[in-house]
């Protein structure tokens, strides 16, 4: 095996190490969701990160309707209806009509809605701050072949819309 070969399988292994502790961190991102939202006397019928990421979408883009919400956050519209009826169900969002569109519908957050975009918002402030501090041992240099990785691994992920023909 070559030297590169043997670096690029170090890498493999280290890639799905990282896939699996991003499946704790979002199990424990959950978690911590649940008890901030217990914390806060807050119900809300699913602790799901996609549900959270749809009302923390809305809250930073409202008035949104489905369609952009799908694709800022590259779902199909189909989740989307699913998850914002639950979020309709559990008074974190509300569903209106513009004056100069009556087709379409748009989501803004309710009160219950902004309490719950705010805790969020400040759990994931704390974590872009220890991400972004974790990052500071690396150069430039570095830092750009990271991102070169990442994104070469999004691309040929399979469930990216290059690979199922997006």
């Amino acid at each position: 095996m070559y030297p590169a070969e043997g670096l690029k399988r170090l890498l493999y292994d280290r890639f799905i190490h990282l896939s699996h502790l991003s499946e704790e961190l979002f199990a424990a991102e959950e978690s911590a969701i649940a008890e901030l939202l217990q914390e806060h006397g807050i119900t809300f019928s699913s602790t799901s990160l996609t549900s959270i990421h749809v009302l923390d979408c809305i809250g930073n883009n409202e008035p949104i309707n489905s369609t952009a919400i799908a694709d800022k956050m590259k779902l199909s519209k189909a989740s989307i209806t699913k998850i914002s009826t639950k979020l309709l169900q559990d008074d974190c969002i509300k569903r209106n009509r513009m004056n100069d569109n009556k087709k379409e519908f748009y989501f803004s957050l309710t009160p219950k809605g902004r309490k719950l975009f705010d805790l969020h918002a400040r759990m994931h402030e704390q974590f872009e701050q220890k991400f972004l501090e974790s990052m500071n041992s690396f150069t430039e240099p570095e830092l750009q072949a990271s991102l070169k990785f990442v994104q070469t691994m999004i691309d040929y992920s399979p469930t990216s819309p290059r690979k199922v023909g997006l």
